[in-house]
């Protein structure tokens, strides 16, 4: 297995070549970014509602990173994912009456189900062909979603009640519903880096770096790789569920083809293959959008000029390059 894990040289992508910390500060890391995220609303400094959707976003990237840093498959369709969660979890609150909990859990489940469908159709494909399938197929979701009378088209699903989690706290207080979305993504990060440290998260490299060693060797990589997707596919859903609750409602934005490019500029700028990159990238893209708005349609192109810039001068992405800088250090003091 071992010898599986490793590429021929200058064969592996730059970030998943410097992407992984020592244990230890992974662990500080961690502690340092929880003790960050939970003292910031009670400084007055950011508004609870724009960490909320950054968290949210940091989910998505996350899950996707998943499936891109530590598969190698690149999908364009990842927002369906998102979409349904989200309309699903808004739906479920709004119309059955559902509990916080029990909308989030529904909309979880859906993304995880028709992830699965996706997947058994498009993982037979690689490179640019498993690609364009799944932009295909989210492109079918979100005229699906367009026209499905539960969506309410164009309009969306507005004024989603919050309501009370497990019956005890109230998510229309928005501190007590920002500690709760913050338990929601720590709780998702050390998911996936337990999936990414695990022998199944190995196995996944190892398909990464050269899939044809990983069959010589007897895994059966189709049901790992599917396995990764409907992972990642049900972890964008609880994105999806989550963000629908703090935004109190569920639109077409979320299931747009936009969306899955954005996802993979979160990934790039912070770093793909690595465990914090996504939650750089997402809390980066979310606060151009949020603070370079008034600019108007010229945010896109500062989006543009600084993705230019990062895929130029950072080609591991924020944490990538941190992580490679801390390694030749390293390497120079021995």
């Amino acid at each position: 297995m071992t010898s599986a894990t490793h590429a021929a040289p200058g064969s592996a992508p730059p970030a998943a070549a410097s992407g992984r910390l020592g244990a230890r500060a992974e662990i500080l890391a961690f502690l340092v970014m929880a003790g960050l995220l939970a003292a910031l609303p009670l400084t007055g400094l950011i508004y609870p509602y724009f960490l909320m959707q950054a968290l949210c976003f940091a989910i998505f990237a996350c899950a996707f990173n998943l499936l891109i840093g530590y598969v190698g498959l690149l999908s364009f369709g990842h927002a369906m994912f998102l979409g349904t969660g989200g309309y699903i979890a808004a739906h479920a609150a709004k119309v059955w009456g559902f509990p916080p909990e029990l909308a989030i859990l529904a909309g979880l489940l859906a993304a995880g189900a028709i992830g699965t469908l996706v997947g058994l159709l498009a993982i037979r494909r690689q490179g640019i062909y498993f690609a364009m399938t799944t932009l295909a197929l989210s492109q079918m979701v979100y005229f699906v979603y367009l026209q499905a009378p539960f969506t309410h088209g164009e309009d969306g699903i507005q004024s989603v009640p919050q309501g009370r989690l497990f019956g005890l706290f109230d998510l229309s207080q928005q501190q007590t519903f920002y500690y709760v979305v913050l338990a929601v993504f720590l709780i998702a990060f050390l998911l996936i880096r337990r999936i990414v440290n695990s022998p199944f998260g190995d196995i996944l490299k190892a398909i990464r770096e050269n899939e044809p060693r990983a069959i010589s060797l007897g895994y059966r990589t189709e049901r790992y790789k599917l396995m990764a997707f409907v992972l990642s596919a049900t972890l964008a859903g609880l994105a999806g569920s989550v963000k629908a609750l703090v935004a109190q409602n569920a639109s077409l934005t979320d299931v747009h083809w936009t969306m899955s490019g954005e996802v993979v500029l979160m990934c790039l700028v912070g770093g793909l293959g690595t465990i914090f990159g996504p939650v750089i990238g997402a809390v980066v893209i979310i606060a151009m959008q949020q603070y370079l708005a008034g600019f108007g349609q010229w945010v896109l192109v500062i989006q543009g000029v600084i993705f230019i810039a990062c895929v130029l001068a950072f080609r591991r992405g924020i944490v990538g390059e941190i992580i490679a800088f801390a390694q030749w250090r390293g390497a120079e003091k021995r």
